[in-house]
């Protein structure tokens, strides 16, 4: 279990997630983003890599435990939305 002063989990949100009884896949969803906010890497990944291998093994159908998966799932390149203004012919 992480530790206070823990770099993967400096405020021990993960480690409380899995504490509480009942929790939700939402709830853990809203605990991943505030625990990514905490966190000053660039890219959290390797934390949450060493946060699954701690606490994933032994809650394996925890909600947090799937949330901490799909936080390691490479997201698609982000793509401009929306279009191009047609350009009105002499206009």
């Amino acid at each position: 279990m992480s530790k206070p002063g823990d770099i993967n989990d400096p405020k021990g949100l993960i480690r409380e997630a899995y504490l509480i009884e009942g929790i939700t896949a939402p709830e853990c969803r809203s605990i991943f983003m505030d625990w990514a906010l905490s966190l000053s890497a660039p890219d959290p990944r390797a934390a949450i890599a060493t946060l699954l291998e701690r606490h994933g093994a032994a809650h394996d159908t925890h909600p947090m435990t799937q949330v901490l998966r799909d936080g390691l799932e490479v997201s698609p390149a982000a793509r401009r939305r929306g279009g191009r203004a047609a350009r009105v012919p002499g206009a």
